[in-house]
């Protein structure tokens, strides 16, 4: 199973607000931090703060910071989330399987991916940034120095 890039994004940046101690880091610069385009992060975080996992502050002083509820948010709820309840495949398209009165795979697949998703249900945002990953995500922090204006 690949996840969407927007699922990726939505992890990777509760990952790094999640080591962001203080600090407010703006969705400019996270969206640096991670390489990613800036249009794609505002997306993500707009359904982030949604789900409040995030509190998004505009303006001077602004910023981005973790909730409480985002900081002990199961990852496979995240993922579940950004992925939408959908199969894998896709039997019931345009045009649709002709196997699919018959075919045992699609349950098969249903049951992967439900292990998939129980595997990541009770792992947190906090434990997925303890060593080594804290670490490595504070050292690609780019910081208010790097020409960012703090604008979200």
């Amino acid at each position: 199973m690949r996840l969407l890039r927007s699922t990726d994004l939505a992890l990777r940046v509760l990952m790094r607000l999640a080591v962001a101690a203080d600090a407010t880091p703006t969705t400019r610069q996270v969206a640096a931090d991670m390489d990613v385009p800036y249009t794609h992060a505002t997306k993500v975080v707009a359904e982030l703060q949604h789900l409040g996992l995030v509190d998004a502050r505009r303006g001077r002083g602004g910023g981005l910071a973790l909730t409480d509820k985002g900081r002990t948010a199961s990852v496979g709820a995240v993922v579940r989330t950004f992925e939408g309840e959908g199969d894998v495949v896709d039997c019931e398209g345009t045009p649709g399987c002709p196997l699919r009165s018959g075919c045992l795979l699609r349950g098969a697949l249903r049951r992967a991916q439900e292990a998939f998703f129980a595997t990541l249900d009770p792992v947190t945002v906090a434990d997925i940034v303890t060593d080594p990953t804290g670490p490595l995500l504070l050292g690609i922090s780019r910081g208010p120095a790097d020409g960012d204006k703090r604008v979200q």
